[in-house]
């Protein structure tokens, strides 16, 4: 932080929270008021690049629908109450459902925002534990679960390849539409900037969309793919690069396992079957494969679009095939793999080796559907609230999520909820779930507190470390958010309310310096934890986590050893980052943690659902009409809707479709249409254009926010829908159990 300007403003910077892009923002106070938000030139990373949602922090920390007190409902109405009310009702509530039924009658549900906060990510764990169930579900699995299964079982962790924007020579883009988003499992501030600058370079950028969407209108080429078959095409480039001998993956071949496997297993794929499939000229997708492989350098980036569909972990398998074969992976200017300071489990224990990724070990009660990750998906909550029996769910803890807007089905699970015997929120809003709480415990707002992107940072197309300070401090009467995780954690674990909280934060400290000094490959390899305890200086909670986490990671000083290595002092002296160098290739094999020590090309769950992709090659897609999603750069998810500044102007939730579906059906440019499918339906505006293909429409996700109870004054009186009253919670990725969001059979009709 800076002076400036008199004695009464300030300067302050931190890296803005709002998405995965990591963009440093620059904030200006007067009297300790926030006046104003831009980015920062001076950062690392972003170098001043901003969108609009990041100037609205202060909008966000000044809404007065972000509630500062805890809120406990009596009769039906939430009131204001102290913290030691909040928790007290909570273990008089949720402590007699667990005596009488059992802890896996209470299910815990983990949101997307708690990705973007460093309390949750540190201490999420100690909820889980304290709370000992085995019904945990996160947004993951209407995210990226596909991406983070089929990264583990090729390589044994999810160690995710990125695409190396500021030096490839052509980049692929599948289901993506950075434009709007910012990218999603790449952290790449101003991505359309660097998009833009392949281009400047004399390099190509293609976007596989079913719409014409932002990215896809300033893109060398556009093509427009039927939505559901992104595995297909894929393979057919996979199966091409091998037919035509351009298939050359010399650079890892060998550490591979069951390359001689492609051959047979791409070869129903050739163009001619595929194209019709993907709606896509078979001489397209030859040309395609010809292209990746004649790059100079060269990238395929898949995200949302291919994991949110039936065949969402093939799909993400073969872009890492696709880039294996093309000669891609893991060089410069193709598919690479961060170091993050932090740490990922790529970069701890012995290098070349590994455990590997195991799924399945437990299945749901209900419909025996499998773990992943220690979560099942969340497509299957509604059945395990609905069930009785043994095992049943009757309560719910809910961390930064709100799944009634992000879930399938949405009606079912709203239906669900409203069963509850009890539900505790760690949320600021009464929203679409958080309505149905008991209790809700608000933390601060992001002004208000560190930051640091403890998952997004591995993900980056740089390796940089940033952390934010808070800009505010706390209100009278508001508590630290990883203080409300660990008092609540004390009441799961039946503590009591006066708990120890300070010993607590000291033993999960000590618990990560211990598990450090036991590793032979770290820099802290049997030193005495509590001479590197003392070390940690005054931090506290999650930023002593981090401390740890940086001191003992890769670029890390361990305690002492590297008096030019990182710590979280060292961080905040550098408020505008500290840049740790450009990816760089050969990572393979070092970060792989596979048993075998070489990446599993083909891994058995892979080869099992191979068929089924095989099989509905036969499916007649003929005169159906199925629906996608779509982002704004103005929205991200159901976050932001209650923002002003970002609302106003025209109605952003409308059904885009394609004049000749449009006039097929009787339905005008800005008419009303009912779109019905399996599950529900919904009446939404009709905005007709040529930029999205023929079969399909697409309604944006986030919207609806006009239930009974709902308090977001803004949010409500937006006119919009919510998509997932459409969205099946039983069509869906067979291997991950994640929801397809893209491809869901409806019919459409005027209103």
């Amino acid at each position: 932080m800076a002076a400036v300007e008199g004695e009464d403003t300030r300067l302050a910077y931190r890296t803005c929270p709002l998405c995965e892009a990591g963009c440093g923002l620059e904030v200006t106070l007067k009297s300790e008021a926030v006046h104003r938000i831009r980015g920062d030139m001076d950062d690392v990373f972003s170098h001043g690049f901003i969108c609009p949602k990041g100037s609205t922090l202060k909008q966000l920390h000044e809404d007065p629908d972000w509630h500062r007190r805890p809120l406990v409902k009596r009769d039906d109405v939430f009131v204001e109450v102290d913290w030691v009310e909040a928790f007290a009702t909570i273990e008089a509530g949720l402590l007699p459902i667990v005596e009488e039924h059992g802890r896996d009658a209470v299910a815990i549900y983990l949101g997307n925002p708690g990705a973007h906060c460093l309390a949750p990510m540190f201490f999420n764990r100690s909820l889980i534990t304290a709370l000992g169930t085995r019904n945990r579900f996160s947004a993951s699995t209407v995210d990226q679960r596909p991406k983070e299964i089929s990264s583990a079982l090729m390589f044994g962790s999810v160690t995710v390849p990125v695409p190396d924007l500021d030096r490839t020579d052509f980049i692929v883009l599948l289901g993506a539409n950075p434009y709007a988003s910012n990218g999603s499992l790449c952290t790449a501030p101003d991505f359309p900037g660097r998009l833009k600058r392949i281009q400047e370079r004399g390099g190509k950028v293609i976007v596989v969309d079913p719409r014409r969407s932002e990215t896809a209108r300033d893109a060398d080429q556009h093509i427009a793919i039927r939505p559901g078959t992104d595995a297909h095409l894929l393979a057919s480039i996979g199966h091409r690069l091998i037919v035509e001998e351009l298939a050359d993956p010399a650079n890892v071949a060998e550490h591979c396992n069951g390359l001689d496997e492609l051959d047979e297993l791409l070869a129903p794929y050739c163009a001619e079957t595929v194209g019709p499939i993907c709606g896509i000229e078979p001489e397209e997708i030859r040309q395609l494969a010809r292209d990746l492989a004649s790059a100079p350098t060269a990238a395929v980036y898949g995200r949302i679009g291919t994991c949110t569909q039936e065949f969402g972990t093939l799909a993400s398998w073969l872009v890492d095939i696709v880039n294996i074969l093309s000669g891609n992976l893991d060089r410069a200017g193709g598919a690479m793999f961060t170091k993050g300071a932090v740490g990922q489990p790529s970069t701890k224990g012995e290098p070349r080796t590994g455990r590997g990724f195991r799924m399945g070990r437990v299945t749901s009660r209900v419909s025996n559907t499998p773990e992943a990750f220690g979560e099942f998906p969340v497509t299957v909550l509604p059945e395990e609230i609905e069930t009785p029996g043994e095992g049943q769910v009757r309560a719910l803890v809910t961390v930064a999520g709100n799944p009634v807007s992000s879930n399938p089905n949405s009606d079912r699970l709203d239906a669900a909820l409203a069963g509850l015997e009890f539900m505790v929120a760690i949320d600021p809003y009464v929203n679409e779930t958080t309505r149905h709480a008991d209790v809700i415990l608000p933390p601060p707002d992001a002004l208000q507190k560190g930051h640091y992107d403890m998952a997004l940072l591995n993900f980056a197309v740089r390796n940089v470390a940033n952390y934010s300070p808070p800009v505010l401090p706390l209100e009278d009467g508001q508590m630290d958010e990883w203080q409300i995780m660990l008092n609540l954690a004390a009441v799961f674990a039946g503590e009591g309310l006066n708990a120890d909280i300070e010993a607590t934060d000291e033993g999960v400290a000590k618990a990560f310096l211990g598990s450090a000094a036991r590793d032979p490959h770290g820099n802290v390899f049997e030193r005495d934890v509590d001479e590197m305890l003392a070390m940690t200086g005054n931090h506290r909670g999650p930023e002593r986590l981090l401390d740890i986490s940086l001191r003992t990671g890769p670029y890390g000083d361990g305690f002492g050893i590297d008096p030019e290595g990182l710590t979280l002092d060292k961080l905040i002296a550098n408020p505008h980052g500290v840049d740790l160098g450009e990816l760089r290739p050969g990572r393979i094999p070092d970060n792989l943690r596979t048993p075998s020590g070489k990446i599993e090309i083909v891994p058995d769950k892979i080869r099992e659902d191979l068929p089924r992709l095989a099989e509905s090659m036969k499916r007649d897609r003929q005169d159906e009409i199925v629906l996608v999603g779509r982002r704004h750069v103005r929205s991200n998810n159901s976050w932001m809707h209650n923002v002003n500044v970002l609302m106003k102007g025209k109605n952003r939730c409308t059904m885009q479709i394609h004049p000749d579906d449009a006039g097929r059906l009787g339905i005008s440019n800005g008419s009303p249409a009912r779109v019905t499918s399996r599950v529900g339906e919904v009446i939404i505006d009709a905005e007709l254009t040529d930029g999205i293909r023929p079969g399909v429409i697409s309604i944006p996700h986030g919207f609806g926010q006009n239930m009974p109870g709902v308090q977001l004054r803004v949010a409500t009186e937006y006119r919009g829908v919510n998509t997932n009253v459409l969205t099946d919670e039983y069509f869906r990725d067979e291997i991950s159990g994640n929801i397809a969001l893209n491809g869901v059979r409806v019919t459409v009709q005027p209103a």
